[in-house]
């Protein structure tokens, strides 16, 4: 199946690039673009696409609010956001909104294409490394937010093996890498990954990641 992607970005030539870049390959097309945060919260509801590469710094509604709002009216929609890395201290906002993952704008067409297919298919960390330490330093800047405060509740209904795994997620790990780790089969831990999320009531890795470091399961540095 054909992934639809919307991309987000107020320059020019991020889009045109992205969208030249995406366009090439036989699985993705760009159904949309949108210059601010607005439009890509009504392009969204227009358009419906899978995946929206978001932009974090955009005129009328910023990249962090646009993802609130997307996730928050259609649970179907992934979204990766545009970062600098370096210069984008907003990143872990972003992620704690609701963002599925995130790519370096100097990424190669091939990790452009690769990181859509990858959060379209639900695999929310993207480069778990650097992944985790974006998390680990903007965690520590930030206070817990209210969207996962239930989450915390629930913390104790996890088993051992659950919060094991929910540390390893938290560390960049991969359902392969976590199965190697703990000597099981990899369909154990998805099973666990998925009873993780149900019972915390978060919606992917990213937010599992962002819910092990704000309950201090996983400790920065």
């Amino acid at each position: 199946m054909t992934i639809r992607v919307l991309i987000a970005d107020d320059q020019m030539m991020v889009r045109e690039g992205f969208s030249v870049l995406l366009n090439a390959m036989p699985d993705i097309e760009v159904v949309g673009e949108a210059v601010n945060g607005r439009e890509a919260v009504d392009k969204v509801r227009e358009l419906a696409p899978d995946v929206v590469l978001m932009d974090i710094r955009m005129p009328e509604l910023n990249g962090i609010d646009a993802t609130r709002e997307i996730i928050a009216a259609d649970g179907s929609a992934k979204v990766l956001v545009l970062t600098t890395f370096d210069l984008d201290e907003y990143v872990y906002q972003a992620l704690r909104a609701g963002a599925s993952g995130f790519l370096l704008k100097d990424a190669s067409a091939r990790q452009l294409a690769d990181a859509v297919r990858v959060v379209a298919a639900g695999e929310a960390l993207l480069a778990p490394s650097v992944t985790r330490r974006l998390i680990t330093e903007f965690s520590r800047l930030s206070e817990p937010a209210h969207p996962l405060s239930a989450a915390h509740a629930a913390h104790g209904d996890l088993t051992d093996r659950e919060t094991e795994v929910l540390i390893l997620i938290a560390q960049g790990l991969s359902n392969a890498e976590i199965a190697e780790r703990l000597v099981v089969a990899e369909s154990t831990i998805k099973t666990h990954v998925s009873r993780i999320l149900v019972k915390l009531g978060l919606r992917d890795r990213t937010q599992a990641a962002v819910y092990a470091y704000e309950a201090r399961l996983v400790t920065p540095g």
